[in-house]
């Protein structure tokens, strides 16, 4: 992306008032969600502010949780660290229930029921995503988040919004709608080169 396309998002999101995620005009963030679902053939899409809370939002949202095992195959240091610390088993001779991808190149060639998309490479600050069809899955996974979708849904209602969907804790893990918005235009621009 070259500096004229940064300038222009940056003017775009600073000029719209919304720079926080919790607001309900926010576009950025479902632009990316749309953006991504199209490619990868998915339905839903769960954007995060890192590789880790995305991976942590696959496995919540496939449940799989603390004391649990899981497929490790493939994993590096790194996330096989962060699953001994959410108290997940790794099997070294499993693969994941998920994909990890640390790009966002061809997401529709990926034979996998769920996609852990690292975009923290297109340069913008850190940013991933988890995709899937499964509807139940997508709903665990944005409940994980403070300030996901079920919670500004109930803040702007004041009616509880999925309770059937109730996480055990809530992290911080909502993406910046500015760190969006250049994500999104760096896909669209590697889509068309």
């Amino acid at each position: 992306m070259d500096d004229y396309d940064t300038a222009l998002v940056l003017s775009r999101v600073l000029t719209s008032g919304v720079v926080m995620s919790i607001e309900k005009s926010d576009r950025e963030l479902p632009g990316l969600e749309r953006s991504l679902t199209r490619a990868s053939g998915r339905r839903h899409a769960c954007l995060v502010n890192s590789r880790s809370a995305a991976i942590h939002a696959a496995l919540t949202g496939l449940g799989i949780g603390h004391g649990d095992a899981t497929g490790g195959a493939g994993l590096g240091p790194p996330e096989r660290s962060f699953l001994a610390w959410l108290g997940v088993t790794a099997d070294d001779d499993v693969p994941p229930p998920f994909a990890l991808l640390t790009h966002a190149d061809d997401l529709s060639d990926v034979d996998a029921v769920a996609l852990v998309v690292d975009l923290t490479g297109l340069g913008f600050g850190p940013a991933a995503a988890f995709l899937t069809d499964d509807a139940g899955a997508h709903a665990r996974a944005e409940r994980l988040k403070i300030f996901g979708s079920y919670d500004l849904r109930t803040m702007w209602t004041q009616e509880e919004s999925g309770a059937e969907v109730v996480p055990g804790v809530q992290f911080n893990y909502r993406l910046s709608p500015l760190v969006a918005a250049c994500a999104r235009l760096a896909l669209t621009k590697g889509a068309r080169s």
